[in-house]
């Protein structure tokens, strides 16, 4: 299973997009075994991510793991 992050200018400067990306790869190490094997996975971080919190990310990115897997509706 492989995971990139998509984190532009427009979440904050440097230290937010990183700040943003290491909570990213944090929260998805966790998540990794409810993806199929040999899975490709993109996360891009919207603006609002530069403020949100970790409990916040957690939340999102669950929402769209599920939406992914077809566990969710829209």
């Amino acid at each position: 299973m492989r995971a990139g992050f998509v984190v532009s200018k427009a979440v904050g400067g440097a230290v937010v997009r990183n700040k943003v990306k290491r909570r990213l790869r944090h929260l998805m190490r966790d998540r990794i075994a409810q993806l199929p094997p040999g899975s490709l996975v993109v996360v891009r971080a919207l603006p609002g991510a530069g403020g949100a919190d970790q409990a916040q990310l957690a939340r999102d990115l669950d929402a769209a793991l599920q939406r992914l897997l077809g566990g969710g509706t829209r």
